[in-house]
């Protein structure tokens, strides 16, 4: 039973990585027609005809969505063994994405809709995942598996908050009846449980950081 709620969970983990890796694809087809700011009517006409911060923005989601379509087949531990130098140029890959979308998204977080709470909390997460990316490339470098096993975990718990935020926005929504508290809320709720739950994975998997 274990083992079929094993591939469960990772078909599940896998769907939603590759789905929501996808959603730029979305955001780059309804520019093209011209209707972008139908999806972004929360933002003032000022900020969605700031050069820069659309840069940012699409910046961010596209290098984003490169590092969570990249980043879930790290954890398969078949495929690291059997396809070690394409594990090496994916980690490669998913740094440098990563590397991208987090300064491209540390900079939209403080244009984030809901003010300084909302802005704090994608702020912080865009810190969390460069600062986990950059300790797990370091490790690497420096020979040490576990450790960058360990750091890359987080990093792709931080990265995951692309599609935890997908579900939890429209219940939070729902429940509110106001999209404002919903999305400060969410800031935080996008990622926080995932590192929490990282922390708890990497303690089962008796891996440890000293």
């Amino acid at each position: 039973m274990d083992k079929i709620g094993n591939k469960i969970a990772w078909f599940l983990f896998g769907f939603l990585a590759v789905g929501v890796s996808l959603y730029p694809i979305l955001y780059g087809y309804l520019a093209y027609v011209g209707v972008e700011e139908a999806l972004r009517s929360r933002k003032t006409a000022e900020l969605l005809a700031n050069v820069f911060w659309n840069i940012g923005f699409y910046t961010h989601i596209s290098f984003g969505g490169l590092a969570l379509l990249v980043g879930w087949i790290q954890f398969s531990k078949r495929f690291r063994n059997a396809n070690l130098k394409r594990h090496r140029l994916i980690g490669k890959t998913y740094m440098i994405a990563v590397l991208i979308s987090g300064i491209a998204g540390l900079y939209i977080a403080f244009y984030a809709t809901g003010g300084i709470i909302a802005q704090l909390g994608f702020g912080c997460l865009a810190i969390v995942w460069l600062f986990t990316t950059s300790k797990g490339y370091q490790t690497i470098k420096k020979g040490n598996i576990q450790k960058h096993e360990v750091y890359m975990i987080y990093s792709y718990a931080a990265c995951f908050a692309a599609v935890t935020l997908r579900i939890w926005l429209p219940m939070l929504t729902a429940s509110f009846g106001d999209f404002i508290p919903a999305y400060r809320i969410v800031a935080w709720l996008c990622w926080v449980p995932n590192i929490i739950f990282a922390y708890f994975w990497v303690k089962r998997k008796g891996l440890i950081l000293s």
